[in-house]
């Protein structure tokens, strides 16, 4: 195993070479069956995801045909309509909480139903390209490790890295990113559950242009709060904070007016809670902005339409990588049939190639079997069955 090292400024990189022999063919027919395995799994993976996916997505569907034909309309989302009691209903409104959401060691305080800190390392971050290739009968493998600097919101562990020395991260962070969230949140006289509340996610990050450095140790740099002597040049283990926030609440002068949402849940009293279908579905829908219920339930369609299509792509090529796992073993079956006098000496097959290097050899000799060795008629009827199926796969 051979290595060499070199550096520039903040990237850092070294080559390792390690090199072991030409597999075998009980190697490569061991490496195949167990392909063979997986692919099995595989295969049979992409059947239970496409059918499940179909039985998903008609539910999905009949649920929301069902609750476009019920949903209602209250004439005032400020008053409790009583004949409403039990059933799907549409409201549009802003979002309001009941206290302010507030991290006292940067000093932010926000009305909003939920305040996000983003924390920020900077830290060591190794990378690593390989390349293999045959020399002098065997088959080597040339690993590149780089190395660079870069602010992660996790923590990189460094005794991962292939060298750990000189590019050792802290094993924590200081401050830890988190999320408030408001308890009560109210749309007029209704008021949120919680599965409607973790719908409010469309973050936007928060301006610290009119807030002060809260302790001499820590500095602001425009939308950043850097744990840092000098954030122009950062140092290893050094911190940076950001702030974003979801569902203003009421009308701010810096920020904007009251985020509005959509609504359509089951009214209970002055709750939203979930509505349960008779498809065995629930719909608790909020979408961001003014819409008709008919605009709801449209975009609602077109999403399920769309994570329906997306899962059966997901499943059928799972099914093809499956079946290209499983035949790939009879490549490695074919290869100790073909004559040795057919392969090159100086294009042997290679780790990482296809198992079926002769076979696909084999496809270019047919044609000139006349001129050189000529083939029984059993052998070429063979060679063109496997030529057919190499091109299939």
């Amino acid at each position: 195993m051979a290595a060499n090292y070199s550096s520039t400024s903040n990237r850092r990189e070294h080559v390792k070479t390690t090199s072991n022999p030409q597999p075998g063919f009980l190697e490569r027919l061991s490496e195949t069956s167990g392909g063979m395995f997986v692919g099995l799994m595989t295969f049979l993976l992409s059947f239970y995801l496409i059918f499940t996916n179909e039985g998903r997505a008609l539910k999905t569907a009949t649920s929301l045909a069902e609750g476009l034909s019920l949903v209602v309309t209250p004439d005032s989302i400020h008053s409790v309509a009583p004949e409403n009691e039990g059933r799907l209903v549409h409201i549009i409104g802003a979002l309001r909480t009941s206290k302010l959401l507030s991290d006292p060691n940067y000093g932010v305080n926000l009305p909003a139903v939920k305040l996000r800190r983003h924390v920020e390392m900077y830290q060591w971050v190794e990378t690593e390209e390989s390349r293999e290739y045959t020399e002098d009968g065997q088959v080597k493998t040339e690993t590149r490790y780089s190395y660079n600097t870069e602010w992660r919101s996790e923590i990189v562990n460094s005794r991962n890295f292939d060298r750990e020395i000189g590019h050792k991260n802290p094993s924590a962070m200081a401050v830890e990113s988190f999320t408030a969230t408001a308890p009560f949140v109210q749309i007029g006289r209704f008021f949120l559950s919680a599965g409607l509340i973790d719908k409010v996610d469309n973050f936007k990050p928060l301006s610290l242009s009119k807030l002060e450095d809260p302790h001499v140790d820590i500095i602001r740099r425009g939308d950043y709060f850097y744990h840092s002597e000098n954030p122009k040049y950062p140092e290893v283990g050094d911190l940076r904070v950001s702030f974003s926030y979801a569902g203003l609440s009421g009308d701010d002068p810096d920020l904007g007016p009251a985020h509005v949402v959509t609504v359509i849940a089951r009214q209970r009293g002055d709750q939203l809670l979930p509505y349960s279908t008779k498809s065995g579905d629930t719909l608790l829908l909020l979408h961001h902005g003014d819409f008709s219920a008919e605009e709801v339930f449209r975009r609602e369609q077109k999403s399920n339409s769309l994570k329906t299509w997306g899962l059966r792509a997901a499943g059928w090529m799972a099914m093809f990588m499956g079946l290209n796992l499983m035949t790939r073993i009879l490549y490695t079956l074919g290869d100790p049939l073909i004559p040795s006098a057919l392969h090159s000496t100086s294009e042997q097959p290679r780790r990482g190639e296809r198992p079926g290097f002769a076979v696909s050899q084999l496809c270019h000799v047919r044609a000139l079997h006349t001129r050189a060795i000529p083939l029984p008629a059993s052998a070429s009827v063979t060679s063109h069955l496997m030529c057919s199926f190499v091109k299939c796969l």
